[in-house]
């Protein structure tokens, strides 16, 4: 696997296969997709960046690479993908053998266009949503962390504040003379022009307010350009720092106290939706990045979005609840939070979720407010927890050397490919922007439909799944062993610096045989597969009714195994894997093990959680998600990776979880014993105290560089918090096995990986 890492190194690309069969009879018999996994903004050691526009092909518009054929001596290229013969523009008329354009370049299949922008680009926004119906303590917590946040933001950033309980309270920081706010009350549903009406911030409304009234107000500001009838309520924090800073200390608890054992009034939907309308008003469309940053601490009772009655005795919605459809507010809100997601994908926004809430807060309903849009959610019990101020902190830290924040926007995401291959759709953090081609497969996978995607914000880490449909009939005539294939991918976007960036990555693989099974093997990339099929059948579990997640993963890998393995009919000893698929059957079964499927234990916002950060992460990281890394720390040597089974579990070992949601120390029984004796303390005993320092810092600098940080336990074999690592271990020893074979047994009816294999061999050598 290492091998497809490199190439990941070099074009952020992974391929699920790396060579494909040239007939969709022959592909459909490959199981796993044929997918791209693409980072559009990855941080590549060798990307090349020029102060020029693209040359794009006049007639389907994918941009000169080095793959094109060009006759240097009629200034003529021929585009690999639709064999067009295209004329190099003028500026280009020096070109020669001996003088080559950067793009032409072979080791430049990913290059970088800096390009002129036309008009002038707005500073980064960042409106906070705050709620204001939690305790006292906790609104504390909550204020004092986005007034942190607000010594980081960037000097020339704007920010806007809107606070909410029963009622929604837009805050007019442009106002000095005193704290001024706009009341939106929390149960009525707003319109975007509404709210914009009331907030005088339509044109006519506008100018309505700056008229004979107020004769100052009229005439045109220096340079030209007429006052912005928002810049009252989202300026720049230079202007306005101390109005928010002395909004947010005497911001008070809601007024309306929740009567004895009910919820408290909280209108979260309705102060989503005026956010969402008041930035459309007051920022211009697509001309720079605005976030709209709701910290919240509980879910909506009150208005629009509504997911809970007020009465305590009446509980929020559980898995159980939504599969027999006995949640009765789901609908509505999720169509409700769809509405948002749609008006804030058109005016190029993005919504970051911070939930610090014991219970559920709706994520499950809003969960296309964040998706459609890129936004991160960060999940926690309280506003005091490290994990909540780390991320919000994490937030506004800069990213890489020039000090930018790397929160790129407004970016068009676009997939130009050979004949023969059609895009069934993209799996992450997308929306569609319609673009009709032949290109378009009838086969939806995912956001499909199109051949281009907007990406609100586009970090380093914004992965996309790009699902392919191979046309080609079988016998087609043509000859597939001398073909290559060609994909582009064409990523516009807005960079920090405020230019106008355009990436364009050009990959090429070949066409087999598809009966050519050695030739397929060798090119499949199994990591890359585990995270496509995860990413699809957390689409299939939200998309289609009763679906069986379980079912289908098992059909599909016995498919696999029964096409590519090698063995002798109905002799299940006889089964063996290549290396290149070998760990593919560990993979998924510790995926069907893990949250994104195994929903019960989980409320619908946990694995509303889980499902958006697999939908978007790189593929290393969604591997974490899937099957977690175990190291051990012990005196026989230097920290090892072990297997994640329950005899990795010894009395004399530390062990090391990353999960990616969160990270174990986990110390045999012991090691603990002696750490409790106080041993580290004593002179002689460096060498122990060094031991269990080793996997604590190890601990944390996994934590330090991961966005949004992962809940930290730290743990001894036999106490309670031991569950978070027995949960994710292969339960070779249970209860129910003859001999026990490790100093640790797991309390589970759950199959252990051998005898998964067993049934899985069995199942692939039948007749």
């Amino acid at each position: 696997m290492a091998e497809f890492a490199e190439l990941e190194e070099i074009d952020g690309v992974r391929m699920t296969w790396n060579v494909w069969p040239h007939s969709r009879l022959e592909a459909a018999k490959c199981v796993v997709p044929f997918c791209t996994l693409y980072t559009p903004a990855k941080q590549t050691s060798q990307l090349q960046v020029v102060e020029y526009d693209p040359v794009p092909c006049k007639t389907c518009g994918s941009v000169l690479n080095p793959y094109a054929a060009v006759d240097f001596h009629a200034k003529i290229w021929t585009c690999p993908f639709c064999h067009t013969r295209n004329h190099f523009p003028p500026h280009y008329a020096g070109i020669s053998e001996a003088s080559v354009p950067a793009e032409l370049f072979p080791q430049y299949c990913t290059i970088e266009y800096a390009m002129p922008r036309m008009g002038p680009t707005a500073p980064p926004s960042f409106v906070f949503v705050l709620d204001t119906t939690v305790a006292e303590d906790e609104l504390l917590a909550a204020k004092t962390a986005v007034q942190q946040a607000l010594t980081m933001v960037p000097e020339n950033a704007q920010v806007g504040l809107v606070t909410f309980g029963t009622h929604v309270h837009v805050h007019e920081i442009g106002f000095t003379e005193c704290p001024r706010a706009y009341v939106f009350r929390g149960s009525k549903d707003y319109s975007a022009a509404q709210v914009q009406e009331q907030l005088g911030l339509h044109s006519q409304a506008a100018q309505r307010r700056a008229g004979p009234a107020s004769p100052l107000k009229a005439g045109p500001a220096p340079g030209g350009l007429a006052p912005r009838p928002g810049n009252r309520f989202v300026l720049p924090l230079s202007e306005c720092e101390f109005m928010v800073t002395k909004t947010l200390d005497e911001l008070q608890r809601d007024a309306f106290p929740a009567v004895a054992a009910s919820r408290p009034a909280r209108a979260l939907g309705t102060a989503v939706q005026v956010a969402a309308a008041m930035m459309g008003g007051c920022l211009p469309t697509g001309s720079g990045a605005a976030r709209l940053i709701l910290l919240v601490g509980g879910a909506c009772t009150e208005g629009g979005g509504k997911v809970v009655d007020k009465e305590l005795t009446e509980p929020i919605r559980s898995h159980k609840d939504l599969a027999k459809d006995a949640a009765p507010y789901y609908r509505k809100a999720k169509k409700f939070y769809d509405a948002i997601a749609a008006q804030l994908v058109a005016q190029g926004h993005s919504m970051d979720l911070f939930a610090c809430s014991l219970d559920q807060v709706g994520l499950s309903e809003m969960k296309a407010c964040i998706e459609h849009t890129g936004g991160y959610v960060v999940q926690t019990d309280t506003f005091t927890n490290p994990i909540f101020k780390d991320s919000l902190r994490r937030l506004f830290t800069p990213a890489g050397e020039e000090g930018y924040l790397g929160l790129n926007s407004n970016a068009t995401f676009e997939v130009h490919c050979s004949k023969d291959i059609k895009v069934a759709g993209v799996l992450g953090p997308a929306s569609a922007l319609e673009k009709k081609s032949p290109l378009v497969s009838e086969q939806v996978v995912g956001v499909g439909g199109t051949t281009a995607w907007k990406l609100c914000t586009l970090s380093t880490n914004t992965t996309l799944a790009v699902v392919y449909d191979i046309v080609a009939q079988h016998g087609g005539g043509s000859d597939p062993t001398a073909q290559q294939f060609f994909i582009q991918f064409v990523t516009r976007y807005l960079h920090d610096s405020g230019v106008m960036r355009c990436r364009v990555t050009t990959i090429t693989r070949r066409w087999v045989e598809g009966s050519n099974l050695g030739d397929l093997i060798q090119g499949f990339d199994q990591e890359a597969a585990a995270v496509l099929m995860g990413r699809v059948v957390s689409w299939k579990m939200e998309e289609e009714e009763d679906f069986d997640a379980t079912r289908w993963l098992d059909r599909s890998l016995i498919r696999l195994c029964s096409r590519f393995g090698d063995y002798r009919k109905d002799d299940p000893d006889s089964f063996q894997l290549r290396p290149q698929l070998s760990y593919y059957p560990q993979f998924m079964f510790n995926f069907r093990r893990s949250q994104f499927i195994q929903v019960f234990g989980h409320s619908p916002d946990e694995t509303a959680f889980a499902r958006i950060q697999l939908n978007r992460e790189l593929t290393g990281d969604s591997m974490l998600m899937i099957q977690p890394t175990l190291y051990s720390f012990s005196f026989n040597g230097p920290p090892e990776p072990v297997l994640l089974d329950v005899s990795s579990i010894a009395p004399d070992r530390i062990l090391m979880l990353d999960a990616y949601f969160y990270v174990v120390v986990f110390h045999g029984s012991t090691i603990a014993q002696w750490r409790k004796a106080g041993y580290q303390d004593q002179a002689e005993h460096a060498a122990f105290k060094q031991l269990l320092q080793a996997p604590q810092d190890e601990a944390h600098a996994i934590i330090s560089r991961r966005f949004p940080t992962p809940r930290f336990t730290d743990c001894d074999q036999n106490g309670s918090q031991a569950r978070f690592l027995l949960a994710k271990l292969n339960p070779s020893a249970t209860y129910n096995t003859s001999s026990a074979v490790s100093s640790e047994i797991i309390m589970t009816d759950d199959v252990s990986l051998q005898v998964f294999t067993d049934h899985l061999k069995k199942l692939a050598v039948q007749s």
